[in-house]
């Protein structure tokens, strides 16, 4: 007959860093870098996706409609923005992924504006901006909660 196998999910059970201890593993330094590594990705694409619509609009693309509703000024200002905007989420990404814990809390600022920015633009693009608007606060999300940890090692 074999003995029963102890139920871990009880109090009194082993804890995660007793796992993590005995198998060799760590609990923060694999998963929060990997968060701060996404979170540098996340705004590089939206580096790209920025610069690729600021150029759109300066230059009067098909892309975007001719007399395009945005809260600010009109079409080529908001594509000046978005292209500076783009530029310095660009710096940013790269900062990140040098593990610079400065460029860290510029990415938190410019994540946080670049979500105000594409909610100018909601009235035009909603499923567009909404989704960037979600992917910068899951970047804001890596870099505040898991950040810290990354700073540690």
């Amino acid at each position: 007959m074999t003995a029963p196998i102890a139920d871990t999910h009880q109090a009194g059970g082993p804890s995660a860093r007793d796992y993590a201890q005995e198998y060799g593993g760590s609990l923060t330094s694999d998963s929060s870098g990997g968060w701060v590594v996404f979170a540098g990705t996340l705004i590089a694409l939206a580096a790209c996706m920025n610069v690729i619509h600021g150029i759109a609009a300066i230059g009067n693309s098909r892309v975007l409609p001719d007399h395009a509703e945005v809260v600010v000024s009109n079409l080529k200002t908001w594509g000046w923005a978005m292209l500076i905007l783009g530029v310095c989420l660009g710096l940013t990404a790269f900062g990140i992924w040098a593990g610079n814990q400065l460029a860290r809390w510029i990415g938190v600022a410019v994540l946080f504006l670049n979500a105000l920015a594409q909610l100018t633009f909601a009235s035009e693009f909603p499923i567009w901006s909404l989704t960037i608007v979600g992917l910068d606060v899951l970047a804001i999300y890596a870099l505040i909660v898991h950040g810290r940890a990354v700073a540690r090692e």
